[in-house]
């Protein structure tokens, strides 16, 4: 009786992995575990336009991993690192990071878009990997989305006192012992690393919508760092619910309608603070 009943449950279990709706909502919920706190520290620290170019050079990673052969998730996450750290190197020497990232995050997307056209042989829908394709996740991608979302998380989990002083001061963060570039390269590293696990879910023109929504959204309803990070998490995977609903039924693209009930999240939130601002001044 006893290994009936195991059977069924691991027959059970299959099946659910079986079904793609299934993998893409446990994928997308992955994605929201790493992106809601780091998508704190992006909004905190206003790195918007540094995740933005972040995210456009694993067009580039793409490419070159199709070029040489090797996976998807690793090159898109060599180039993310190397990108995330040019522009770590650059942000340090004192440049004008408004326009040195304009000017990398379209000339990656660019050198990624043109290098694929040099691969004939290799036959790529690059809509998915701009717009995402979070229907497509595989048992592979989902183990892989899962274990790259965990790093993240322990990175910040580990390092986030250090990250949270030198956020609010470096100045504060040398007086306790705390050395801001390596805090700057912990976040570097995650960023790379949620970069290549979520160009699956909502594509690298839609990354840092995914980082930057949910966690502006949550900074209308949180009243610590803490708490805004939980929320973060939570708005994240209610709009990877909603998206995948709203995909489902008005067969609509699927990492767009994240980002569409994210940005709807992000507006209401907003109207309510504003409106219990207003009732607690009168």
């Amino acid at each position: 009786m006893t290994t009936i009943t195991s059977m069924t449950t691991t027959t059970t279990g299959h099946r659910m992995l079986d079904d793609f709706l299934t993998r893409a909502l446990l994928a997308g919920l992955a994605v929201a575990l790493a992106t809601g706190p780091l998508g704190c520290f992006v909004v905190w620290r206003r790195m918007a336009y540094f995740g933005d170019a972040t995210a456009h050079a694993a067009i580039l990673g793409v490419a070159l991993a199709l070029g040489f052969q090797i996976s998807i998730f690793l090159g898109t996450m060599l180039v993310a690192l190397v990108m995330a750290m040019v522009v770590s190197v650059l942000a340090g020497r004192g440049w004008a990071m408004d326009t040195t990232l304009g000017v990398l995050a379209h000339s990656a997307l660019a050198f990624g878009l043109v290098a694929v056209s040099f691969l004939p042989a290799v036959r790529v829908d690059l809509t998915a990997y701009l717009f995402g394709d979070i229907l497509a996740v595989s048992r592979f991608d989902l183990a892989v989305i899962a274990a790259g979302s965990a790093l993240v998380l322990g990175l910040i989990f580990w390092r986030w006192s250090g990250l949270l002083t030198a956020t609010l001061s470096e100045d504060l963060a040398h007086a306790s012992g705390i050395d801001p570039g390596r805090e700057r390269m912990v976040l570097t590293l995650a960023l790379a690393v949620v970069v290549a696990v979520a160009l699956k879910i909502v594509g690298a023109l839609l990354i840092a919508a995914l980082l930057i929504i949910p966690a502006a959204a949550a900074r209308n309803l949180a009243r610590s760092p803490e708490q805004m990070a939980l929320v973060a998490i939570v708005i994240g995977g209610v709009s990877v619910w909603g998206g995948l609903q709203l995909s489902l039924f008005q067969d609509t693209p699927s990492g767009p309608s994240i980002v569409v009930f994210a940005a709807l999240i992000f507006a209401a939130s907003t109207v309510g603070a504003a409106l219990v601002q207003r009732l607690r001044t009168n």
